[in-house]
C-alpha cells in the first residue's frame, strides 16, 4: 500500500515532482451527491458531523464515486466552537447561527476552550477513514479566526460584515482576544485530525476577502498565523484558503500555509506571480462552469492544468465549493480530463 505521505497531493502541496497533477474538490462530500443525501435525510448537521461511522461514510463517498486523490474530512467550520460549549447551531438554508452574539470583552472572556478531549470523535472518525483509505491522504481542516469571528459577533451569516469590522476598528484588544482565543480552537482541531492520521490540513477563511490587504495583516494574519502553528511540528503540508481573496494571496502564505488555495476570479498563472515561488497553489476551477457543455468546460480544465505548472505545485481543485445542484457525473468527467493531460 502506498504511504499516502508519499502521494502526489502531499508532494504537490510540498513542491515535490508528481506523476501527475492531483485532484479533489472543496464540498465533494455533500448535497450534489444522492448517496449522501440519503444518509444525511433527517440527520440534523452538527449530529452528522459528531457521529464517526456517518462521518466516515460521508468523507468517503466522493473517494469511491470520483476516484479523487484525496479525501476532505466532513465536517463544519462551527463544530469545535459547539463542542467547546458555544451555543451554535446550523440553520438549513440559513447556516450557521449563534444565540449569543459576542459583542464585548466580557462576552470574549466567557467563551470557552476548546480541549482534544471534547473531539474524541472526530480522532475516531479519522481512524476510521485511515483505515478505508489506505494509500490516499486525508485532508483536515478548520475554520479561520476572521470568519469564525465573524459567525459569532454578527450571530449568523453576513454580507457586509458591519459589526466585526465595527469591533475590529473600535475595539481592537476585544477583537484580538477574541480571535487569539478562536486560534486556540482552530489549532486544537487541526492538531487533532493531523494527530490522528490526517495527510495535510486546510484552513478556510470564507470570508477574509472582505478585507483591505493592510487591515488583513493589522487584524488577522496573525490570528490564522497562530492557527496554522499547531501543527507545524507535525510535518503535514498546511493549505490556507479564502474567497476573494486575489490581493491577499501572498500575506496568506506567509501566515504559515505551505499550499495558497486561489479563487476562480484570478487567472492561477497570475496568482503563481504573486504568491511567489515559495509556495504550492490549489484552484482554481469556476464552479459554475460544471453546468455548461463539455467543450468550454474541457477547455477551462485544460488552461487551468498549464496555468498551474508555473507554480512550485499545484493541487486541481475549484474556486469555491461544489455547488449542491451540480451533475455528479461531471464531477468524475473533470477528474478524469486532469489525469488525462497532466502525467508527467
Amino acid at each position: 500500500m502506498t504511504d499516502p505521505r508519499d502521494s502526489d497531493l502531499v508532494r504537490a502541496a510540498r513542491g515535490l515532482p508528481v506523476s501527475r497533477t492531483p485532484v479533489w474538490f472543496m464540498r465533494q462530500a455533500g448535497r450534489s451527491l444522492p448517496e449522501y443525501r440519503q444518509v444525511r435525510a433527517d440527520v440534523p448537521m452538527l449530529q452528522a458531523c459528531r457521529t464517526p461511522e456517518l462521518v466516515c461514510e460521508i468523507t468517503m463517498q466522493p473517494v469511491r464515486r470520483h476516484g479523487v486523490d484525496a479525501a476532505i474530512f466532513f465536517s463544519d467550520i462551527v463544530v469545535p466552537l459547539a463542542a467547546a460549549g458555544i451555543d451554535v447551531d446550523i440553520v438549513p438554508g440559513v447556516g450557521p447561527v449563534v444565540a449569543s452574539p459576542v459583542r464585548t470583552l466580557a462576552d470574549v472572556e466567557a467563551l470557552p476552550e476548546l480541549s482534544a478531549d471534547q473531539v474524541q470523535d472526530i480522532a475516531e472518525a479519522v481512524h476510521l477513514l485511515r483505515g478505508e483509505l489506505g494509500g490516499t491522504p486525508l485532508i483536515g481542516f478548520a475554520g479561520a479566526p476572521f470568519t469564525l469571528a465573524s459567525y459569532l459577533v454578527e450571530g449568523g451569516p453576513s454580507r457586509n460584515h458591519e459589526r466585526t469590522k465595527a469591533m475590529m476598528y473600535g475595539a481592537p484588544e476585544t477583537w484580538n482576544a477574541l480571535c487569539a482565543k478562536l486560534a486556540r480552537i482552530s489549532g486544537t482541531f487541526l492538531r487533532v485530525q493531523a494527530e490522528a492520521g490526517a495527510s495535510a490540513v486546510q484552513l478556510f477563511d470564507s470570508w477574509v476577502g472582505a478585507l483591505s490587504l493592510r487591515d488583513y495583516l493589522r487584524f488577522v494574519q496573525p490570528h490564522s498565523r497562530d492557527a496554522l502553528a499547531a501543527v507545524a511540528d507535525l510535518d503535514v503540508p498546511r493549505i490556507h484558503f479564502g474567497v476573494g481573496t486575489g490581493e491577499l494571496l501572498a500575506a496568506m502564505g506567509e501566515a504559515g500555509a505551505d499550499v495558497v488555495g486561489v479563487d476562480f476570479r484570478i487567472p492561477l498563472d497570475e496568482a503563481a506571480k504573486r504568491i511567489g515561488p515559495t509556495y504550492s497553489v490549489q484552484g482554481n476551477l469556476d464552479p459554475a462552469l460544471l453546468f455548461a457543455p463539455w467543450e468550454p468546460l474541457s477547455d477551462a480544465i485544460d488552461e487551468i492544468v498549464a496555468a498551474g505548472r508555473s507554480a512550485r505545485g499545484h493541487i486541481f481543485n475549484l474556486g469555491h465549493g461544489v455547488l449542491p445542484s451540480t451533475d455528479p457525473g461531471v464531477l468524475t468527467r473533470v477528474v478524469e480530463r486532469v489525469r488525462e493531460i497532466s502525467v508527467r
